[in-house]
């Protein structure tokens, strides 16, 4: 079948990819700059007999969101800077008990309410540690309207295969930047469907350790009995404080993602082969980078890009690899410094700097350009 072409949204594409990997459950609190992914699935859910709520608030809907894939259904919930801060509990329990779920935060200014029309990358961090513990956690960062349109659907493959939340994570500048998107007929997208229990009901253990680490979900009406809980459990679902028991149930949520690093990072680059010069960035302020390195290399200047659209679990060797040339590595963000300490933890602070932003507004690829030409001379 044919794909077609349509002139979309970043945050209408994300809610039409949603649809296309199988979502049927949304539920959220309206806030800006991520609201319109809510409007446009009020009206797409019902239509493919889905169900879209609106809840009291951040933390209701992710609870709801769990509840409804624990029924059994693919799910999705999405916000911005302070009701992301307030699904961080949940997001720990989704991870505790193996619930797949998408997230999607459109990052804007802040601390607090910020500024809630500008653009900002101040979640990274967030993203990855925001709720409290050793958890697993799976975060993708498109930089295009088609590219959120294709993680979109990725972030739900990976919620399924690997029992885990997935959160998509794009600044502000993306969600509203209109761009052409292909989109592939419905039956030709290519979406998982989890693992769902058979057999004995009576042996049957919510949380084995299987040989790929991701056990079975029990389909609701099935007759396969489950205790869900938060606390510290073990492969039968009941709570234990025995150290070699919950030592055993942590690793196996962790290993779970660092052994498959190979099937959930993606990462682009341009024209690292030979840069002396390696600029790292994501979203928006990757694109400027990108355009940067372009000009760079028209006036002689040797710069390439490094991008990870898989944003956590970062790709360590990639980046290594990216940059094993480059004598210096420009890290561009609209923060105050996130993503360069994990660069600068894979690659050691000698040799990297920072071009930062904190102002609500993107880093144009003017800025990146002359940096690069100071840290350079």
């Amino acid at each position: 079948m044919t794909p077609s072409l349509a002139a979309l949204h970043g945050n209408r594409a994300c809610a039409l990819a949603a649809i296309a990997a199988g979502c049927r459950f949304f539920a959220g609190y309206p806030i800006t700059p991520s609201s319109e992914i809510a409007e446009q699935l009020s009206r797409e859910l019902p239509r493919v007999d889905g169900v879209f709520i609106q809840m009291e608030d951040e933390i209701g809907s992710l609870a709801a969101v769990i509840g409804a894939s624990l029924g059994g259904v693919k799910v999705m919930t999405a916000t911005s800077g302070p009701g992301f801060s307030l699904m961080q509990e949940n997001l720990g329990y989704a991870a505790m008990t193996e619930t797949p779920c998408v997230i999607v935060n459109v990052m804007r200014g802040g601390p607090s309410t910020g500024m809630p029309t500008r653009p900002s990358q101040g979640d990274i961090m967030q993203a990855r540690w925001g709720t409290h513990g050793d958890h697993p956690i799976v975060v993708l960062a498109p930089a295009s309207v088609q590219e959120i349109y294709d993680e979109t659907i990725r972030a739900f493959n990976l919620a399924e295969e690997f029992r885990t939340p997935v959160i998509v994570a794009y600044d502000e500048t993306i969600a509203h930047l209109l761009e052409s998107v292909v989109i592939p007929q419905r039956r030709t997208v290519a979406t998982v469907t989890r693992k769902f229990a058979r057999g004995d009901e009576q042996g049957f253990q919510p949380y084995a350790e299987t040989e790929d680490l991701v056990p079975p979900m029990a389909r609701p009406g099935d007759g396969h009995r489950v205790h869900v809980t938060g606390l510290t459990h073990m492969a039968d679902g009941f709570p234990t404080q025995k150290p070699d028991l919950a030592a055993r149930a942590t690793r196996r949520l962790l290993d779970k993602i660092e052994q498959n690093r190979d099937r959930i990072e993606r990462t682009e680059t341009f024209e690292v082969e030979d840069a002396e010069v390696l600029i790292v960035a994501v979203g928006i302020v990757a694109r400027a980078a990108r355009r940067a390195a372009q000009d760079l290399r028209s006036a002689g200047a040797r710069a390439g890009l490094f991008r990870p659209v898989t944003l956590w679990p970062f790709p360590e060797q990639a980046l290594i690899e990216a940059a094993a040339k480059a004598r210096h590595v420009l890290v561009a963000e609209m923060n105050a410094g996130q993503l360069a300490l994990e660069v600068e933890r894979i690659l050691g602070r000698g040799r990297v700097a920072r071009l930062n932003r904190i102002d609500g507004e993107p880093i144009p690829p003017a800025d990146i350009a002359r940096s690069i030409r100071e840290i350079a001379a």
